[in-house]
This record gives C-alpha cells, sequence and structure tokens, in this order.
C-alpha cells in the first residue's frame, strides 16, 4: 500500500497524478471511434492496440492484487479493462467480417487461453515472491507490446506520408503516461513498474517526432500495387491539341499544326481530327489523348 500511504507523499502525488494522465490516455481514441460510429466503418484502423491493452490491463490488476493491493495500479487498470472493452465492442459491431474474425481469433488466443494459462501457471507453480516476480517479468512483456502496438501503423504513416491513422493527443498522453510511472514505479521500488516506461517514453517521442515530420505532407494514395507509379514508356499518353473546324471563326483558325516533339500515327492524327470536327461548336480546341501502345483516341 505504499502508494496510498501519506509516509510517502510523492509516491502518492504521482500515483495520483498517473491516473490522471493514464485515465486520458484511454479516452484518447474517442474521435477515432467517433469517426467509425459516424462512417460506419472502421475504415484503416486496426483492433490489435485495443486488444493488447485489454490484456494488459487484465494482468496487471491480477499482479496488483498479487502484490498487496497495489490500489493505484488496480484502479487506473480497472478503467482500463471497461474503457477497452468497449472500443472492442465497436470494433466488432462496424469491422468488415475479415476484422471481426482477426479480431476474435486473437482475443481468443491473448486474453482468453493464453491469460488462463498465466493465472493457472503462477498460482499453481508458484508461491509467494516468487509469484509476484513471475507476474512483474510478465507484465512488463506485455506492457512494452501496449507501447509498441501502437507503433504497427508507423510504417503507414511512412508509405502515405499521412498522419491520419496516428494521434498526436495519443502519442503526447502516452509519453507524459510512461514519465510519471517510472517515477512512480522508482519511488515505490518496483521495477516492474518503472522498466517499461523507458521504452514508452522512447516509442511516444519517436511518435511526435513522425507526427511533426509528417503533418504537412502531401499524402500519398496507395489503393494498388500500380498506384504512385509514373506511366512506363509504353503506356505514355501524348496530349494532342487539334483546331477545331468552325465556319464562324476565319479559315486560318482551322490549321491543324503537325506534332513534332511526340510523333502520332497517321491513323491516329486523322481519327482525332475526325472526332474534333464531330465535337461541339463553341470550343476552338479540342484536347485529345493518344495512347502510345493503342490506336484508341480520348477526347477530353
Amino acid at each position: 500500500m505504499a502508494g496510498l500511504s501519506m509516509q510517502h507523499p510523492w509516491a502518492f502525488a504521482f500515483g495520483l497524478l498517473g491516473n490522471v494522465i493514464s485515465f486520458a490516455t484511454f479516452l484518447a481514441p474517442i474521435p477515432t471511434f467517433y469517426r467509425i460510429y459516424k462512417s460506419k466503418s472502421t475504415e484503416g484502423f486496426q483492433s490489435v492496440p485495443y486488444v493488447v491493452a485489454l490484456f494488459s490491463c487484465m494482468l496487471w490488476i491480477f499482479y496488483a492484487l498479487v502484490k498487496s493491493n497495489e490500489t493505484f495500479l488496480i484502479t487506473i487498470n480497472a478503467a482500463g479493462l471497461v474503457i477497452e472493452s468497449v472500443y472492442i465492442i465497436m470494433y466488432f459491431v462496424y469491422a468488415p467480417k475479415k476484422g471481426k474474425l482477426f479480431t476474435a481469433k486473437i482475443m481468443l488466443l491473448l486474453n482468453v487461453l493464453g491469460f488462463g494459462l498465466i493465472l493457472l501457471v503462477t498460482l499453481l507453480a508458484f508461491k509467494g515472491d516468487k509469484r509476484v516476480v513471475m507476474l512483474g517479468w510478465i507484465c512488463v512483456g506485455f506492457s512494452v507490446s501496449v507501447f509498441v502496438a501502437p507503433l504497427s501503423i508507423i510504417k503507414r504513416v511512412i508509405q502515405t506520408k499521412s498522419v491520419e491513422y496516428m494521434p498526436f493527443s495519443l502519442s503526447l498522453s502516452l509519453t507524459l503516461s510512461a514519465v510519471v510511472w517510472f517515477l512512480y514505479g522508482l519511488l515505490i521500488k518496483d521495477k516492474y513498474v518503472a522498466l517499461p516506461n523507458i521504452l514508452g517514453f522512447t516509442f511516444g517521442v519517436v511518435q511526435m517526432a513522425l507526427y511533426m515530420f509528417y503533418m504537412n505532407k502531401t499524402p500519398v494514395v496507395t489503393g494498388g500495387k500500380d498506384s504512385g507509379k509514373l506511366p512506363s514508356a509504353d503506356q505514355e499518353h501524348v496530349l494532342v491539341n487539334i483546331a477545331k473546324l468552325s465556319p464562324a471563326l476565319p479559315e486560318k483558325s482551322s490549321e491543324v499544326h503537325p506534332v513534332t516533339d511526340r510523333a502520332v500515327p497517321r491513323s491516329c492524327a486523322a481519327e482525332a481530327a475526325a472526332v474534333a470536327a464531330m465535337g461541339p461548336t463553341n470550343r476552338d480546341v479540342v484536347d485529345v489523348f493518344v495512347s502510345r501502345h493503342s490506336p484508341a483516341v480520348h477526347v477530353v
């Protein structure tokens, strides 16, 4: 109960502050899920960070109960358990079938089978301080996973040059939370609380740096394997301006000047001129796309 004891005022202060900041961190994805609710689609968002966060909350509650009722750890992780459960339920409601199946599989493996196995092994195979040590290192491992999980979106940020799916508020709150919980862990002399938050602080800074770097970049469309590529030589299109024949204009305006930059096959040029002559009478110039690898002519 060192965290709540007024004999350790700084530990109490950082524990309370850690609860406040971590609660705000849990609430940071609310705009994301409001967007999902409004669009009725999960779009490019992933469920993995929320499933991993839920599992971490379950583990820390178990650890806090085994280690003499660490109240600050119980309160914040109980709140996190409820909030993450709501997020996951919303994801199930609006995710496509493939996303639902994937989320159900990882929850079955991690939150049901994984947590059940940890529960059985620690309760049956370990006693006293050894049980606390074993649970402590398991919590460290999965706390690191919580900090790493949002980094799965970093590849997407780099590829698309867009920070749309990496909110700055979440990265900032994760960083502040890591700093406060690291200090709390030091003050109560609990290395299992302090250690993972060193990595949490590092990852948070990396995410904020990426956000600052890409926030003003022009997004790149990545709809397919050929998106964003320039056309190859055999797929190039030539824009040809063909003067339209019109009786309302002087005779010299109907002259067609040959294109010398990129030669167009005679048949294509003749077809383009014919299409231009048949076009509407209120345009003086007809823009024609001529495909190099096809005789088709597209009037725009």
